[in-house]
């Protein structure tokens, strides 16, 4: 078996583009009045701007992007600022195991601390070395490689740390709330 074959999960299919899928309306971004709020159940929550996120410290990641309805883009080139460094500078209580992500566009999705404390975990705001574009998220999107792309939830504005997962906008439609590609968790 082929390395490529290994990194696609089953009844996946590679493509080189990079499709743009999304529900509701895009939300519209100024630099000015951005702002990135980090509360809930943690020692110190946080409001920055975008000026303030963007001299948070950086990471580079490449990953693999899967998504739900069964395409897979490979080796994508993130940048962008690590879920760790976002917890460490909140603090989360010791009561903190989830943490729901609130975007524009009404969308929201929830995931275990624990998931997004992997070393590939980030915050996103550039793509293949150019500032990630709206379409795909930007200014802020959160990237999980382990989860379907529902869970990598696009334009970021709002991290609340809590004791129990709440269903996002697809995981209270049916979509699985572990969303693990390699075992096909594709639906509830």
């Amino acid at each position: 078996m082929s390395q490529k074959r290994r990194r696609i999960p089953p009844n996946q299919r590679v493509t080189s583009k990079f499709p743009v899928l999304h529900e509701g309306f895009m939300p519209k971004f100024d630099p000015k009045t951005w702002d990135f709020v980090v509360e809930g159940l943690v020692k110190n929550p946080v409001r920055l701007t975008y000026e303030e996120f963007l001299r948070l410290p950086k990471v580079v990641s490449v990953s693999d992007f899967h998504c739900v309805t069964g395409w897979s883009k490979l080796d994508n080139k993130w940048e962008g600022v690590a879920f760790k460094t976002i917890s460490d500078l909140v603090k989360p209580l010791k009561e903190a195991r989830c943490v729901t992500v609130v975007a524009g566009g009404d969308y929201a999705t929830s995931l275990p601390l624990e998931d997004l404390l992997d070393d590939d975990v980030l915050l996103a705001y550039r793509l293949d070395d150019k500032p990630l574009e709206p379409e795909h998220g930007g200014p802020l999107r959160l990237v999980v490689p382990k989860k379907y792309a529902y869970k990598s939830a696009k334009w970021v504005r709002k991290l609340r740390f809590t004791e129990e997962q709440e269903l996002g906008y697809w995981e209270k439609r049916g979509y699985s709330n572990t969303a693990d590609p390699w075992k096909e968790e594709r639906y509830a």
